[in-house]
């Protein structure tokens, strides 16, 4: 059994991520940690865990959690995240980062889009993207990972097989891209409250989204080509799910079987995405760790869409996978319905 803590328990992919971990036949869930004083049971921050998980939430320091931890999972916030990471891996524990701090290469970058100033630059462009299915044989030896966000995820795996087949042109790739209101997190804002969000769909950050600059490194990276993506999200009246329809441009004809073949043979190994002929959809993959795609040819252009639950695949599930990887389970070890 590996002992296992979560740093950052109260959120949503916290909740996520207890759920799955108490199905997993070889973790025992030690710690939970918290910045509230009270150390408020976990029953009583996720009533869905009632009798399930005998736990509180207590004010750990990064040291405490790694005296009890092998492994901590950080779903702390951006900024956050990186001044407890380094004492969690100078403590001896392994570490599955939710925020974006170890996601980017350059520290300048992180600054233009984080507005902060890296604490912990040594440790950006050696860090493991946590995506199993690109950067699987890295993951095993890490001790670090980052997981990725949830819309570079979904962006991420519909265009990578075209595009490091050369298939399709690496810039002016537009991402439409729609998030479930749990993609916000649980902190309450006035663009989440249910009177804004219920009946409502509306973009926003647009061209300035953070997750813009990982789209484009980890496409990059995959691809051998200079990537750029023009992404736009949108807030979804729904509480959870993903969906991405974008629009690259192809170098030379193809059908659209022949795309879908390209598609599954790139994935033909990896257990968690599913080329389909039909049109994806959120609720097809709510709660589970697929990831469906597809793809469309409309007056000679290309359409991939891809889709995810952002809760699963796109965080706490991705997190289960690479932790799988890390210590040898098998990849799929309670992410199967």
């Amino acid at each position: 059994m590996v002992r296992v803590g979560i740093v950052g328990a109260t959120g949503y992919t916290a909740l996520e991520l207890i759920r799955i971990l108490l199905r997993h036949p070889e973790v025992e869930i030690v710690a939970l940690s918290t910045r509230q004083e009270d150390a408020p049971h976990v029953s009583d921050v996720h009533p869905s865990l009632y009798g399930r998980l005998d736990l509180r939430c207590e004010n750990l320091s990064p040291e405490q959690m790694a005296e009890r931890c092998e492994l901590a999972f950080s779903a702390l916030p951006h900024a956050a995240s990186m001044s407890a990471v380094p004492q969690l891996l100078a403590g001896g524990c392994r570490v599955v980062d939710f925020s974006a701090d170890y996601r980017l290469r350059e520290p300048g970058v992180y600054e233009q889009w984080y507005n902060h100033v890296h604490t912990d630059p040594t440790r950006l462009g050696s860090t493991v993207y946590g995506l199993p299915e690109l950067f699987g044989d890295k993951i095993s030896a890490a001790d670090l990972i980052a997981n990725p966000g949830c819309y570079p995820t979904t962006a991420i795996l519909g265009l990578a097989p075209l595009l490091c087949e050369g298939l399709i042109e690496p810039t002016g790739i537009v991402v439409d891209a729609k998030s479930g209101v749990s993609g916000a997190g649980r902190s309450p804002k006035l663009t989440t409250l249910y009177c804004e969000a219920n009946e409502s769909v509306a973009p926003y950050s647009v061209g300035t989204h953070r997750h813009t600059p990982e789209i484009d490194q980890v496409l990059s990276d995959a691809s051998g080509r200079d990537v750029e993506v023009i992404f736009t999200p949108h807030l979804m009246p729904m509480d959870r799910g993903l969906l991405c329809t974008m629009y690259p441009r192809l170098i030379e004809s193809a059908s659209e079987a022949q795309l879908l073949d390209v598609m599954r043979r790139f994935y033909a190994d990896k257990p968690f995405i599913r080329v389909v002929e039909h049109m994806p959809s959120t609720k097809a993959t709510s709660g589970t760790n697929f990831c469906d795609m597809t793809v469309r040819i409309a007056r000679g252009q290309l359409i991939v869409v891809s889709c995810l639950d952002n809760l699963v695949k796109g965080a706490s599930g991705a997190a289960v996978q690479n932790f799988n990887l890390m210590y040898g389970f098998d990849e799929t070890t309670a992410l199967l319905p």
